[in-house]
């Protein structure tokens, strides 16, 4: 079927597989010694990339975030027009569109693909079906295929698999993918969308008489009946609706809806029975948007004689709007203030202190200093305390004239130092006293501050 959403669906298709399926192929230069991948997700050395952001495992509240809008952003897209997302974005919709796809190429549409059925096996017909899943696996594999590239160099994994070097692991779960691909896509189908997916259910309990969904007009519809015998009726003076029950909206819809008995659980508001619809009543002269996206509240205001209203903006939908917004303006603010330095110090358990010569007190750290940038730095690590003074060293590297300790590192590394403090002779101190660590990058200021205790015993 042609038309307008139909147009819609495939742009959405191309779109969505093309970034998919070539992502991975985008270079983006980080520098010497940096992967070169656009969206990398590396567990090897525990990092995130998506072009110009690199996540640290810290940093773990950035795909939370990201969750937080994706999920809201869902809500919204609900509120809005219904289940739009299940229609036009979802995996499952665009995977299956693409193998339906294929299948028209190999064996027709729907009418044709059912007599070839019944037809006997001939070589045409075992070549034909044969192309059909051989080429429902091509995608299947590359799909399965592209997931990986994700997780390590595309270009480097791509030859690993060509030549059989690449890991077992690798392998097992583009098979495992490749499987689910096939088998959802392919066989599965609607199936998944009505019996598997929990948001069907999820949904209905979000929408409300506001929000546009597929809908068949009623008022105009009704009585609905074949085109003469409708003809027939207007011509007598009797009731007569433009649905001429010629079973198109039934035919094109995904998951067998027919939407003139309302709202269903299946419907996935593709908008396919809209261009069905919509294209009988151009070749009938009739006016178009029998079958249409509207509201609950429209249908009412209809049967009363009143224009339709609709509203996009109302609370639910400010609100969705308001938490995507505050969210996403929190994550650009932390990104655009983010440090590129870090530390974490974990102090000594046992003991928790050590009573020196002349009345001295040792505290032990054991610390992780990060270096989130690309070129080695040279970072100071000082102690600072209201309490008294502190002395502090690390044990490998020499103090500097002024008590601070040099930290050299490598670019995008982490070091574990072990770090020593100690108080001033017979000091008189609290058994707690507040610590700071001040970490330092000597080229461009970037300061962080750790505060921690120093344990000494109860006077």
């Amino acid at each position: 079927m042609k038309g307008t959403f139909r147009t819609i669906k495939w742009a959405i298709l191309f779109v969505t597989l093309g970034i998919y399926y070539f992502l991975p192929f985008i270079r983006w230069d980080r520098g010497p010694g940096a992967p070169d991948q656009a969206v990398l997700v590396d567990f090897e050395a525990r990092r995130a990339y998506f072009f110009f952001i690199e996540i640290w495992p810290q940093e773990v509240y950035y795909l939370t975030g990201l969750l937080v809008i994706a999920a809201v952003m869902l809500f919204l897209m609900n509120a809005v027009a219904g289940r739009v997302w299940c229609g036009y974005l979802c995996p499952q919709t665009v995977w299956t569109d693409l193998f339906l796809k294929v299948e028209r190429f190999f064996e027709g549409d729907r009418r044709q693909r059912i007599n070839f059925d019944k037809e006997p096996w001939t070589a045409n017909k075992i070549a034909r079906k044969t192309g059909k899943h051989a080429v429902w696996l091509l995608i299947a594999w590359w799909t399965g295929g592209a997931w990986v590239l994700y997780f390590a160099d595309a270009p480097t994994l791509v030859y690993e698999l060509a030549t059989g070097q690449a890991s077992l692991v690798v392998y097992a779960w583009i098979g495992i993918l490749t499987f689910t691909t096939y088998s959802l896509a392919g066989h599965m189908r609607e199936q998944v969308c009505t019996y598997m997916c929990p948001w069907p259910r999820i949904q209905a309990a979000l929408t409300d008489e506001y929000a546009l969904n597929v809908t068949y007009r009623a008022d105009r519809g009704e009585p609905r009946g074949h085109l003469k015998e409708n003809k027939k009726r207007a011509a007598e003076g009797l009731p007569a609706g433009d649905c001429i029950d010629c079973h198109q909206c039934v035919a094109v819809c995904p998951t067998g809806v027919d939407i003139r008995k309302g709202s269903q659980l299946e419907c996935i508001q593709c908008g396919l029975c809209i261009d069905a619809c919509d294209n009988i009543m151009t070749k009938v002269g009739k006016p178009t948007g029998l079958i249409a996206y509207d509201t609950d509240i429209n249908m009412e205001r209809r049967e009363q004689g009143l224009e339709p209203v609709y509203k996009f903006i109302r609370p639910r939908t400010v609100i969705y709007a308001a938490i995507i917004a505050i969210s996403a303006g929190i994550m650009l603010y932390t990104l655009m203030n983010r440090q590129m330095i870090d530390l974490s110090v974990v102090h000594d358990r046992n003991p928790l202190y050590v009573v020196q010569d002349k009345g001295v007190i040792r505290n032990g750290y054991t610390m992780r200093v990060l270096n989130k940038m690309n070129e080695a730095q040279t970072f100071t690590l000082a102690v600072e305390s209201d309490s008294g003074e502190f002395t502090a060293e690390v044990i490998g590297v020499e103090s500097n004239a002024d008590g601070s300790i040099a930290i050299d590192m490598g670019p995008d590394r982490t070091r574990q130092i072990r770090a020593l403090v100690f108080s001033e002779p017979d000091a008189d101190l609290p058994a707690s006293s507040p610590l700071d660590f001040v970490l330092e990058n000597t080229d461009n200021g970037e300061k962080v501050v750790i505060t921690d205790f120093f344990r000494a015993p109860e006077q």
